[in-house]
């Protein structure tokens, strides 16, 4: 399974949201040039975020999105789900009436349980934590280029 760019870009423009306050609007021109994502593409990304109750938007010469709840109360999965919902792992998880072995078939079995585990860790991701995790990288990075040019 590959997730699509769509998810791939409205996860980061959500983690890049995520250091706003819940709220508080982002200028659609930032999260573009931030996320190097074309106004059109973003529009089409934060359709379904908007429908989800992610993100809210407002329009006009400030407009912009922002992120209805706390980002410790969104997760990988809610982005997810709002994108590309049901997860299939397989083409049986989704369509039930594709294979006459689901009754009986481990490997059905196998993949629910598969598909079970990515949801339970796709919801243990939340962006205040990815949040912090990046702050955390790029402060490691910027220590070990300073020791770099120091050396």
């Amino acid at each position: 399974m590959v997730i699509t760019r769509a998810t791939e870009y409205a996860i980061r423009a959500i983690l890049y949201m995520s250091k706003f306050p819940p709220g508080e609007i982002v200028l659609k021109k930032d999260i573009c040039q931030t996320q190097n994502v074309t106004p059109a593409f973003l529009t089409k990304i934060f359709q379904p975020m908007v429908k989800a109750g992610i993100v809210g938007s407002q329009r006009g010469v400030g407009g912009g999105f922002y992120l209805r709840h706390k980002p410790e109360d969104i997760t990988v999965y809610d982005v997810f789900k709002a994108q590309e919902d049901p997860l299939h792992i397989n083409k049986c998880l989704g369509d039930e009436n594709c294979c006459e072995r689901d009754n009986y078939c481990p490997v059905h079995g196998a993949w629910k349980e598969v598909r079970e585990s990515m949801i339970q860790q796709l919801s243990e991701y939340n962006f205040a934590r990815l949040a912090e995790e990046e702050e955390a990288n790029l402060k490691k990075l910027m220590a070990m280029d300073k020791h770099e040019e120091a050396s």
